[in-house]
């Protein structure tokens, strides 16, 4: 699987990639359509918020982010939430130092589980505090090459085009996209300029996003000419699917994305091999739909629901339903955890987490917290020949820096090149080319082998 980043300056001299995007329409619906809130971990992907009132705390009182080691017994396994270590149970016992057997590279050092728990876990639903899923790899080696700052860059998408962004009359920014025949007006609190095009050209808009205009705001969808369904048929890259205008503002893709699925699609195409691509957090399944059509076994994992059924509805729509697609529901972590006990491995991983989540028995995520132990057992993933490890943050108040270094620092010793920087959607509606201005969306980071 949807953004108040607040984005690092770029310095000139930036290397720039273009991509593009595209979508569709089919009209239901009647005047202002009030969309229920959804409750599921779908109701907000990119950037649900943890709740207010300091951490969470057990049942006695007491705060539920106690460490292992601290005196205090852990929790059980994460493979069963919501169980604490009781009266008849032994504390949990960090385990001891191991090889891990999993190396990127035939020739890189295998790394030893010698570093301090990284894995500061919530309670669960529950209230029991969750154990530790495992230590932190200690890495050793060269930090691979890099590239920075790269802007990924999307235009002119058959399907897809950012036609405006400005600041209304009301002072807040906004952006008018263009869905196939649908066009669409959404809030964009990083549009802090004078609109490009004459009201008229907005006034046209098909659905307008109204309401809550907090990222994490809950609003309707107002239909000012003609009466619109909540979903709308769409494509990009070939691939169709599904619109549908949630009550959080997002659609169901985010096209400034396709920078990495043509990637993907160009790696699996040019290989001369079946290539195994693994999808975490991945929401409507647009990304695995195109790695499978692009000739890939692909493992789809998603904690909601919802998404999982709006992906299968996806396949089906894309007369993919006989491509190779494992749709799982179930928590990141504890699905990577158990893939690396497994062995299991990947060509290509694509991680596109949530700022915060919850899994569905009540895992908690918190990116700054989790994300290093993520992209460390993501590594342990990757097979012997691997393509790439991709990784995508929205909504974080960060520099792309820190996730370009971690990911340096979850390679280092495995050779290869880590690029990082913004996606970004560039307007293409205007008739000078010099006047269509850039608009960030999100902060990546990815490692090549080469």
């Amino acid at each position: 699987m949807q953004s108040e980043n607040v984005f690092a300056k770029w310095i000139s001299g930036c290397y720039v990639q273009t991509t593009m995007k595209s979508p569709a329409r089919r009209p239901y619906r009647t005047g202002l359509a009030q969309i229920d809130q959804d409750s599921s971990p779908l109701a907000d992907k990119r950037s649900s918020q943890s709740r207010r009132g300091g951490p969470p705390k057990t049942r006695d009182g007491k705060p539920g982010n106690a460490r292992p080691g601290d005196g205090k017994p852990a929790g059980k396994s994460r493979g069963k939430p919501g169980r604490g270590a009781g009266a008849d149970e032994k504390p949990l016992r960090a385990k001891p130092p191991r090889r891990s057997s999993a190396r990127p590279h035939a020739d890189a050092p295998a790394p030893v589980y010698s570093a301090p728990v990284f894995d500061k876990r919530d309670p669960d639903a529950s209230g029991k505090q969750q154990a530790p899923i495992r230590p932190l790899n200690l890495r050793t080696g060269a930090l691979p090459a890099q590239t920075v700052p790269l802007i990924l860059e999307t235009g002119n998408e058959d399907g897809y085009r950012l036609l405006d962004t400005g600041v209304n009359d009301a002072g807040q920014g906004e952006k008018l996209e263009q869905y196939g025949d649908l066009r669409i007006v959404r809030p964009e609190a990083q549009a802090l300029w004078s609109r490009g095009l004459s009201d008229g050209v907005w006034n046209r808009a098909d659905a307008v996003f109204t309401g809550d205009m907090d990222e994490d705001g809950i609003g309707r969808w107002a239909f000012p000419n003609v009466p619109l369904g909540e979903t709308w048929p769409m494509k990009l890259l070939g691939v169709d699917f599904h619109g549908r205008l949630t009550s959080f503002r997002h659609v169901g893709v985010f096209p400034e994305q396709i920078a990495h699925w043509r990637w993907m699609e160009e790696r699996i195409t040019e290989t001369k091999r079946p290539l195994k691509v693994l999808n975490l957090f991945g929401y409507t399944g647009v990304a695995s739909l195109v790695a499978a059509k692009a000739g890939a076994e692909v493992t789809h994992v998603d904690a909601s629901k919802k998404a999982i059924g709006w992906a299968k509805e996806n396949q089906a729509l894309a007369r993919l339903e006989d491509k190779p697609i494992r749709w799982i529901c179930e928590d990141a972590m504890k699905f990577i955890a158990r893939e690396e006990r497994r062995g299991n491995r990947y060509d290509i991983i694509l991680t596109d987490p949530p700022k915060f989540g919850r899994g569905p028995n009540g895992e908690v995520w918190q990116l700054f917290e989790h994300l290093p132990l993520m992209l460390d057992i993501c590594r342990e993933l990757l097979s012997p020949k691997p393509v790439g490890l991709v990784l995508t943050a929205y909504s974080i108040r960060a520099s792309f820096y820190s996730i370009h270094e971690l990911m340096r620092e979850t390679m280092r010793g495995a050779g290869g090149r880590v690029e990082s920087g913004e996606l970004i959607l560039r307007e293409s509606g205007k008739p000078d080319p010099g006047d269509c201005r850039a608009l960030s969306t999100s902060l990546f980071a990815r490692w090549l082998p080469q």
